[in-house]
């Protein structure tokens, strides 16, 4: 140990000083579990919020048997299970595939945007690992006054190096039997710990969560606070005025006890009192305690004690041993969960629209979640006091003893999601306005990270919305979502695929989003289509098409209205419905793409940054002779009524056929192929004396007619064409400067004979070649 400790850059062994008598309470006489199988049930909780703490629950997974002490030694190591913070892994090292994680849940950014943090603890499942081993804890105790250490939570908190998160956990089960049932159902008779720091506590979102388990009277819930005077740079704000932060937990409708944080006694008789409302333990406790050069000092958080210091402390540490083979039996729990399965959540019956109705599907996501709660009991709804907008308020009337209200507190309805889901006994599906899912961005992320299973529905976005204006709208939803490596970014454009969308949704690991709009629009599809994640649709199409059309949601209907103006004029186009933004089809697009000599346009209700139009770009980048042109939303809307605002933001019929005609006359004006060279390169070809004046007419057709490249090549070299015809061509404008490129094109043997001149030219080195 004393090796690992001298290796390490940083550590934070003063962090786990303050806490090491708790945890050997909590471990060792309170909690009923059953180590060698940590995804039990029935077994008590614990979420370590205080993350700088991290290495005393490694150590109290190995004196508990769960690890093998040996294993200690390789904290943070690439090949180790004990990284910086706890993710979920097997115990030999591997990956898990079953989300064997506990999660911490706390809520994120408040409204005032106060940043904070999730935890997720890591937990195993290790009933083949633990094989026959009597399930015994070896704790080796120390007894310094009357305080009582564990060894290995010494050692462990002396070697570490783990940084900090933050945490409250409510489990759904908990919630459900007091909001609903009144009484104590089978599920509830686990206990939930938390451990917390005093630096957390200036979060917002904490807060949001102390009230949270307050108005639901969330009983089997303990918040464990760490109360050791300091920070990482400066004191807590409270510092040790532990008389404050028990008014202020009192004030939440919590009953709050002050007591040493170090007395084994005082830890056991409080953890012991009967339960009539969420418990807050404050414990007074001194950072580095037990380390004299460090005990209530500033300047030693996350720095880990020089190899002589620690030496001399765990020497110190060992002299005060007891026994160290007095064993421990941590007490089971009550077996009464009935086992649950959450394989195949189904819709009972295909969905029941008929042409020519007329559905928003934010009703319609209302709508198929009350129906796949009808048939799966396990299927619990939360939303944040925006139900009669999301429609989840059609699941409440349903299956209220399955609906949490969360209000108006979006990071901890997201937290509160994770931990309804975290042991895989519920399908989770939490709704509010897309916009506001921005303030849990934090809580998300580390859902991906701790291999969460939730859904997610945001409901009015984009401007579509109309007159609410742009804090209501959702234009930057779909970035955030595809920035998340687990998620599935569901986009449906009617009642039959959003109904889809939740079945598939309930079925899919990870982290899903479903995306569902305002307005009210006519129902695509036959009740019987087949829908998967990653398979888009097309849903027009003719023999003779010149551009694929792609459109999501509300543009979905847009472009099919565009579609029929444009067939007027005898202009056909391909319209596609991606269904699924992540993963995107990126077959489906390529292949009706080519179909239509490589023109694309996409049309989303979404800032340009981040969404469809983006994806399809990364989709068919390293295609040749494919252009992309985007519609999107360019700057912060306003309000107005739904048409007004498509049409100001160019996103409406008018403007997808006006983008149409515009891709087709540039390629028409270009007909014998200048312009079929990859999307993201233009070459410029300049002649002789008249390079400045023609150049300058060449770029600026470019860029009105072929803004999507990427880079612009400039070649400057002797042509075989008279300098003076050319200059005299030149003056008449953009038909003269066209006529003469395709003139150039032809006489150097088209884009090939370009490519081979470039070449020639680069590997001569004695014309001038750049980049503009």
């Amino acid at each position: 140990m004393a090796q690992v400790q001298g290796k390490s850059i940083r550590s934070h062994p003063t962090s786990c000083c303050s806490v090491a008598e708790v945890m050997s309470v909590l471990f060792f006489h309170t909690m009923k579990y059953r180590p060698e199988d940590p995804r039990n049930p029935n077994n008590d909780r614990f979420i370590l919020s205080k993350g700088h703490a991290a290495p005393v629950l490694y150590a109290v997974w190995a004196e508990t048997g769960y690890l093998k002490e040996n294993e200690l030694l390789n904290l943070r190591k690439v090949d180790s299970i004990l990284e910086g913070h706890p993710v979920p892994k097997d115990p030999r090292g591997f990956q898990s595939d079953n989300r064997k994680c506990e999660i911490a849940v706390s809520c994120n950014r408040n409204k005032q945007h106060i940043p904070i943090h999730i935890f997720t603890k890591h937990e195993h499942d290790t009933k083949a690992h633990f094989g026959g081993r009597r399930r015994e804890c070896r704790c080796r105790f120390f007894y310094t006054q009357q305080q009582t250490v564990k060894q290995a939570g010494c050692q462990g908190m002396l070697y570490s190096q783990l940084a900090l998160m933050r945490t409250c956990l409510f489990d759904w089960k908990a919630v459900r039997s007091r909001y609903t049932m009144g009484a104590t159902s089978e599920d509830d008779r686990y206990r939930v710990f938390c451990l917390l720091g005093d630096g957390e506590m200036s979060e917002g979102s904490v807060w949001e969560a102390m009230a949270f388990a307050s108005y639901y009277q969330l009983d089997n819930l303990v918040a464990i606070l760490d109360i050791n005077r300091l920070g990482q740079s400066d004191p807590a704000p409270l510092q040790h005025h532990v008389e404050k932060y028990q008014r202020r937990c009192e004030a939440f409708g919590w009953h709050a006890i002050i007591v040493d944080g170090h007395s084994v006694e005082e830890l056991c008789k409080v953890l012991s009192q009967p339960r009539h409302q969420p418990l807050a333990i404050i414990a007074k406790t001194i950072k580095g305690k037990g380390i004299p050069a460090a005990e209530d000092k500033m300047g030693w958080h996350g720095k880990p004690l020089p190899k002589d210091m620690a030496d001399s402390v765990i020497k110190e540490l060992q002299s005060r041993i007891v026994s160290c083979n007095k064993r421990i039996y941590p007490a089971p729990p009550i077996e009464d969960a009935s086992p649950v399965s959450l394989r195949n959540i189904r819709m009972p019956s295909a969905p029941s629209y008929k042409p020519g109705d007329k559905i928003a599907t934010r009703k319609a996501y209302g709508m198929a979640l009350a129906k796949l709660g009808r048939y799966n009991e396990h299927v619990v709804a939360l939303d944040g006091d925006t139900k009669n907008s999301t429609f989840s308020e059609l699941f409440k009337n349903e299956h209220p003893n399955r609906y949490v209200e969360c209000y108006i507190a979006e990071q901890n309805m997201v937290s509160v999601a994770i931990g309804c889901a975290v042991r895989d006994r519920n399908v989770v599906f939490a709704s509010t306005f897309a916009a506001f899912f921005t303030r849990a961005y934090d809580q998300l992320r580390m859902a991906a990270i701790s291999e969460s299973n939730i859904n997610l529905c945001g409901s009015h976005c984009g401007v579509s919305i109309g007159e609410d204006g742009p804090s209501q709208m959702g234009l930057e939803d779909l970035a955030m979502f595809r920035a998340i490596p687990t998620a599935t970014v569901f986009y449906p454009s009617d009642g039959v695929s959003t109904e889809k969308a939740v079945e598939l949704a309930a079925n899919t690991k990870g982290l899903c989003f479903i995306r569902t709009s305002r307005p009210e629009n006519n129902i695509i599809y036959n009740c019987n289509e087949d829908f998967h994640v990653g398979q888009a649709k097309v849903v027009y199409k003719t023999n003779d098409d010149h551009v694929t059309l792609i459109g999501a949601g509300v543009t979905l209907h847009e472009a099919l209205a565009a579609a029929e103006q444009l067939k007027k004029e005898r202009i056909n186009i391909r319209v596609i419905d991606p269904f699924t933004i992540k993963p995107l089809d990126s077959k489906t697009i390529i292949d009706n793409a080519r179909a239509t000599r490589g023109r694309i346009i996409t049309v989303e209700d979404h800032y340009y940054e981040g969404g469809l139009g983006e994806a399809v770009c990364s989709a068919v980048v390293n295609e040749t002779g494919f252009t992309v042109h985007r519609l999107a939303v360019s700057q912060v809307p306003r309000s107005g009524k739904p048409h007004e605002l498509l049409r100001i933001f160019g996103i409406d019929r008018d403007a997808i056929a006006q983008a149409v005609r515009k891709v087709i006359s540039s390629s028409a004006n270009a007909k014998d192929g200048f312009f079929t060279i990859p999307a993201s390169e233009v070459f410029v070809v300049v002649c002789g004396c008249v390079k400045q004046n023609l150049t300058v007419n060449i770029v600026a057709h470019l860029q009105e007619n072929n803004d999507n490249f990427s880079r612009l090549h400039m070649l400057v070299y002797n042509a075989s064409i008279e300098d003076r015809q050319l200059r005299q061509d030149s003056d008449g404008g953009r038909e003269g400067v066209e006529e003469k490129l395709r003139c150039v094109k032809r006489r150097q043997g088209g884009i090939k004979g370009w490519r081979e001149k470039i070449d020639e030219m680069e590997k001569g080195g004695k014309d001038e070649v750049g980049e503009v």
